[in-house]
């Protein structure tokens, strides 16, 4: 059974920047994200987006605390989803990344933390979550198409594992081809 939606939660992250003029955004990145890695709920990601994670509170931490790094939703264990940049911003979640010969996926990507970890089964409302993430977009991005989906590792390979095994492609794309646009969320955009 559903959750009531937990959408429009906006946490702005001060790590994000303009795109560059005329790009059009038409690819939707996926990853995983868990702090400290695999440990799920708390505030530590949310933390890291918003550059106040303490490398105090845990021996990971200080490895990467330090990190400039944003995503522009976040889905945890729960379906929660949290927003930190707006979609027409550039959100640093890709770094050195290719897709299609294209250099630079933050320029032309929207990108998604789920809150996971290597090996871990995602939530089925997190597939629902990313699903309707992909669905409202499309609404005001015609070049983010079905097929422009990839994951963290497909564009990153050798660099990135995310979302790694526990996230099941053809589970997703059954659910996307399912699931609608949110009908009330709207998404902040600039």
């Amino acid at each position: 059974m559903d959750v009531p939606w937990a959408f429009g939660r906006y946490a702005p992250s001060p790590f994000a920047d303009t795109r560059p003029p005329g790009t059009a955004i038409d690819l939707l990145v996926v990853h995983a994200i868990s702090l400290p890695p695999k440990e799920f709920g708390g505030p530590y990601v949310e933390d890291l987006f918003l550059g106040r994670l303490n490398p105090a509170k845990h021996p990971y931490f200080r490895d990467v605390a330090h990190l400039r790094v944003s995503t522009h939703f976040f889905v945890d264990r729960l379906g929660v989803v949290t927003q930190f940049v707006p979609v027409h911003k550039r959100a640093w979640h890709a770094g050195a990344s290719n897709w299609r010969g294209r250099d630079t996926c933050n320029d032309f990507s929207v990108g998604v933390e789920l809150e996971g970890a290597q090996g871990v089964p995602f939530e089925p409302l997190q597939y629902l979550r990313l699903a309707t993430i992909m669905r409202t977009l499309q609404l005001k991005l015609p070049y983010l198409c079905d097929d422009h989906i990839a994951g963290h590792q497909e564009i990153a390979p050798g660099r990135k594992w995310d979302p790694g095994s526990g996230f099941e492609w053809d589970r997703f794309g059954d659910v996307l081809y399912r699931t609608g646009p949110h009908p009330t969320w709207q998404p902040v955009w600039d």
